[in-house]
């Protein structure tokens, strides 16, 4: 066999190959003379057939069976001859077999760039000390409340205000008749600032004074995400029952009870801090861990695989659709699509694989590995985020090993840059931004069960 490569670039190649005649002529009398021993032709002893009768009926099958093995074969050899490190499938379309002649092909495929030794000693790293501020920890106290909040009638005759709840009976009319989409609904309590109602709501709900009736037109648009709602005047007939205010149990001893493995308050704000502690902790080392690519990507030029930037992308994407599927939309919905995203997002992407491709590089360079107390530790995490028992974990990786060696180079990649974030030159400063104050973190929760069906 015969070998050739050219180079398209640092990153893509040319093989060409050649199979001499007489290779192709032993590999047609090994393949017929096993297709003899089990051919069933009528008019024929098994064993016994001639190698012509065998041609005529079986020559299409033999020829491309061989093709098919002599490229692999042929693909595994030059790979490891040449210590081609090939990313994805090589990209070719296989010629016919011909008995009497040289088998010629040629295969395009991708490899991983060449990187010298990366240089991460030493590198220029800001820590921002963040501290936790006993403000957000009264926030998180504040969100605890909202989730524990009670909702009660209020009993005097006012109007409705922005910051109140309400009880509703409605129904959709569309053109004067019944909407199957829009069905009656009663004692339904809604939010008046936050509501998955239509805003036009709100909007004509504040300043009524029940008990009283209503009736609310809502154009919807023609690229509403409700397929069944777009483009179409619903006029909603209302009842305005009663006015609800929201209730907060006061922070102190008794607000924990009902939570579990606390006491008392102070116990929950030491817990809570802990916690919020834990989380500056990852956002300082997310943040250093961005400072040693925008370093490493600076320093080192090199090419990226088409295939590696693809399966970025592919990552990419799929992360985005699941992330929309969970509020039950599409990209098609949002005035999105594959295509958008890909060109949008491409180079991310290619940043994403060259980050990978520079630690690996440093894993190889140091020769890094993990341990089994490593492997184990890291068990131990996953097992704790996804409220599984390690065993578990671990049957997991045992049915399915790619998913563990996968997983394994994930770990070592956190290793090498918890390595470089060692060995960088680190200067601790003030953080350069505010922190959030509280009033930004308590609204966030008003959202959970502001609506409900009593």
């Amino acid at each position: 066999m015969q070998v050739k490569i050219e180079d398209k670039t640092t990153v893509k190649k040319v093989l060409s190959f050649e199979i001499p005649e007489k290779t192709v002529a032993k590999e047609l009398d090994e393949a017929y003379k096993e297709l003899k021993k089990t051919a069933d032709i009528k008019g024929f002893r098994k064993g016994k057939i001639p190698r012509k009768v065998l041609e005529n009926r079986f020559s299409k099958d033999v020829h491309s069976n061989i093709a098919s093995r002599l490229i692999q074969d042929s693909f595994l050899e030059a790979i490891q001859e040449h210590k081609l490190e090939v990313v994805g499938s090589p990209q070719m379309d296989p010629p016919d077999l011909e008995p009497k002649a040289d088998y010629t092909f040629e295969m395009t495929v991708e490899v991983k760039p060449v990187i010298d030794d990366v240089e991460y000693e030493g590198l220029s790293l800001e820590k921002n000390m963040y501290k936790v501020s006993d403000a957000e920890v009264d926030s998180q106290i504040y969100m605890i409340r909202k989730t524990l909040a009670k909702k009660k009638t209020v009993e005097e005759e006012r109007p409705i205000k922005d910051s109140d709840y309400v009880m509703i009976d409605y129904e959709g009319f569309l053109n004067g008749e019944a909407f199957d989409q829009t069905p009656k609904i009663e004692n339904y309590v809604m939010a008046i600032k936050n509501t998955t109602m239509p805003k036009e709501f709100s909007e004509k709900l504040v300043g009524v004074i029940p008990p009283q009736d209503l009736e609310i037109e809502v154009v919807y648009p023609e690229d509403h995400f409700e397929e069944n709602l777009a483009g179409k005047t619903v006029l909603y007939k209302l009842t305005v029952k009663e006015i609800q205010e929201e209730v907060l149990p006061e922070a102190d001893d008794d607000l924990v009870k009902d939570l579990g493995q606390f006491e008392t308050l102070e116990d929950v704000k030491v817990n809570i801090r802990e916690n919020l502690t834990k989380g500056i902790e990852q956002r300082v080392h997310q943040e250093m861990s961005e400072q040693v690519f925008t370093h490493l990507l600076e320093k080192y030029e090199f090419e990226v695989p088409d295939i590696m930037v693809d399966a970025e992308l592919d990552g990419i994407i799929m992360e985005t659709e699941q992330a929309y599927a969970q509020n039950n939309m599409t990209l098609e919905s949002v005035g999105m699509s594959r295509d958008k995203l890909k060109e949008n997002y491409r180079d991310v992407a290619e940043k994403q694989a060259r980050r990978h491709l520079i630690l690996e590089k440093i894993i190889r360079q140091e020769s890094m590995d993990l341990t089994e107390d490593e492997l184990d530790e890291s068990f131990e995490r996953m097992a704790q985020g996804m409220n599984a028992s390690v065993d578990a974990v671990k049957n997991y990786f045992k049915m399915d090993p790619k998913q563990l060696e996968y997983y394994k180079h994930t770990e070592l990649e956190k290793k090498a840059v918890r390595l470089i974030i060692e060995k960088g030159q680190v200067t601790e400063v003030e953080p350069k931004e505010p922190e959030s104050e509280p009033e930004e973190a308590a609204p966030a929760t008003e959202s959970e069960a502001e609506e409900t069906k009593e």
